[in-house]
């Protein structure tokens, strides 16, 4: 386990199932929470084959953040696929600026490396200024900007 800030970085638990729930939800409000159960199936086994999640731990038994990264087929701005892609990041607002968020990353970009990614992707929404400012922090490029849309039919 890494440790920033006095909070260490690890593979999600099990246990870990109602303290990143609470931050999935502060990040999605929507989220499905069954995404947390399906990531422990198996006995508890992650995958981290295709997906990986990293909590950041306070040793008290919550957590003061997450990063869940994936193999995508295809990331913009990314020649080589699969490509291991940053789906979701969140630091509680008390840890956020002290190097938690970074070390969360670090965690993503080692497990890439390990299943032989050579390349990482990640997204911001476009006016998530503060994302897309510590994005550029933490050595990421922005390659593209998508305006998307969509239509009730």
């Amino acid at each position: 386990m890494s440790k920033s800030g006095g909070i260490g970085v690890r593979p999600a638990r099990p246990a870990d199932g109602p303290e990143w729930r609470r931050l999935r939800r502060l990040l999605w409000p929507d989220a499905d929470d069954g995404e947390v159960d399906v990531f422990f199936r198996d006995g508890g086994v992650p995958h981290f084959s295709r997906f990986a999640v990293f909590v950041a731990d306070r040793g008290d038994g919550r957590l003061a953040g997450f990063v869940e990264a994936s193999a995508r087929s295809y990331a913009e701005g990314c020649d080589t696929t699969p490509v291991a892609f940053i789906e979701g990041w969140f630091v509680d607002e008390d840890r956020r600026r002290s190097g938690v968020g970074a070390a969360l990353f670090r965690a993503a970009e080692n497990w890439a490396r390990r299943q032989g990614f050579s390349e990482i992707g990640s997204d911001a929404l476009i006016g998530n200024d503060v994302s897309i400012a510590a994005h550029k922090a933490l050595g990421y490029d922005e390659v593209e900007r998508i305006v998307c849309f969509a239509k009730k039919l």
